[in-house]
């Protein structure tokens, strides 16, 4: 079958030829409908080989991690799924582990390895699934808008989650960067807490969309008065959570700084900035706050979108891709042009 893959570290990705996957003791094989594309895809292009081995990735891999599909063959001593399931594709956990039999799978001591992310994923016809509790039931979502959700949307709602407990009636969230997490992040503060949505982008596409989600104010990207905007709208407080999906130098000093004195800032963008001052950093946290960074999302955190989903409460914005496209699509997805996420689909 013909793939999307990464050939080497550091290397452009290109079409191979690949053999179909066949299922072992365990393992599930699905027909892939529909692949979300993310900006990780594009930042494991960079990743040096010595990092990658760490992480326990090899090359050559196939790229797509967000997934949605059927199954078409199970292998022994799969039970509790049939073929022709529509399902959609959450992370890979061990569910044994420390962290997994907490809850906390985002944080499985074996998960570094995924689809996608050094191992084979959805940019092919077919995808090996080797545990199956990664596989959700899709039910009667559209698999094309579903796609997203048990990675961005999953990961959005992940971080709205450790702020919750701060918003209260009158409370303020801030949202850097309106894209494909962001834009889930503006709708599920809309539905999960009470409190007034601002986001930043330098999109005027992007912040038409958030509006659209249920932010209450957008405004453009990050600047030098970005903190005195929050503080402007805030009654001079500051916000009570900021969640940052960009992760510039820029966006983190801002995020840090507009935070109220026990508020929270969320750092969730990979664009690998830094927080520096000629002071030092201590005197720009937010006193009494938290400061906060992670990857990835829950099963938990990827149910509870399904559910949200299912309920009609949130939407999934995306722009479609056919297969031959997905050169276009991550071109796009590298130029800043697309509104919403970018899907890949099979006929």
């Amino acid at each position: 079958m013909r793939a999307y893959r990464v050939p080497a570290f550091l290397s452009a990705p290109e079409w191979q030829e690949v053999p179909e996957p066949t299922p072992g003791p365990g393992q599930v094989v699905v027909e892939v409908t529909a692949v979300g594309l993310c900006h990780s895809d594009i930042g494991m292009l960079e990743i040096p080989p010595t990092l990658a081995e760490s992480l326990g990735w090899t090359a050559p891999f196939t790229l797509g991690h967000e997934i949605a599909g059927r199954i078409s063959a199970l292998g022994a001593g799969v039970h509790n799924l049939a073929l022709g399931t529509a399902v959609i594709l959450a992370s890979s956990s061990c569910g044994n582990c420390w962290y997994c039999v907490r809850g906390h799978s985002n944080n499985c001591l074996y998960g570094n390895v995924n689809r996608g992310a050094g191992d084979d994923g959805g940019l092919a016809p077919y995808v090996l699934v080797k545990t199956p509790r990664d596989l959700l039931e899709l039910g009667d979502l559209d698999p094309v808008a579903a796609a997203p959700l048990t990675d961005a949307g999953a990961t959005a709602y992940h971080g709205v989650n450790r702020v919750r407990n701060l918003l209260e009636p009158g409370s303020t969230a801030v949202v850097f960067g309106a894209g494909g997490l962001g834009s889930f992040a503006v709708q599920l503060l809309r539905v999960l807490s009470p409190a007034k949505i601002i986001a930043f982008d330098p999109s005027l596409d992007k912040r038409s969309l958030a509006m659209e989600l249920g932010a209450h104010l957008a405004l453009p990207g990050v600047s030098a008065e970005t903190v005195e905007e929050v503080r402007n709208h805030t009654g001079g407080r500051g916000a009570d959570a900021v969640l940052d999906f960009v992760g510039t130098d820029a966006t983190i000093s801002a995020g840090v700084s507009s935070v109220r004195p026990g508020g929270a800032y969320g750092l969730v963008g990979a664009a690998g900035g830094t927080l520096t001052t000629p002071g030092g950093w201590y005197h720009l946290l937010p006193k009494d706050g938290e400061i906060f960074t992670y990857e990835g999302s829950s099963l938990a955190d990827a149910q509870g979108v399904l559910a949200l989903a299912r309920s009609g409460l949130i939407s999934s914005p995306v722009e479609t891709f056919a297969f031959d496209d997905v050169e276009e699509a991550y071109r796009r997805l590298r130029a800043g042009t697309l509104r919403g996420r970018a899907v890949v689909t099979f006929d």
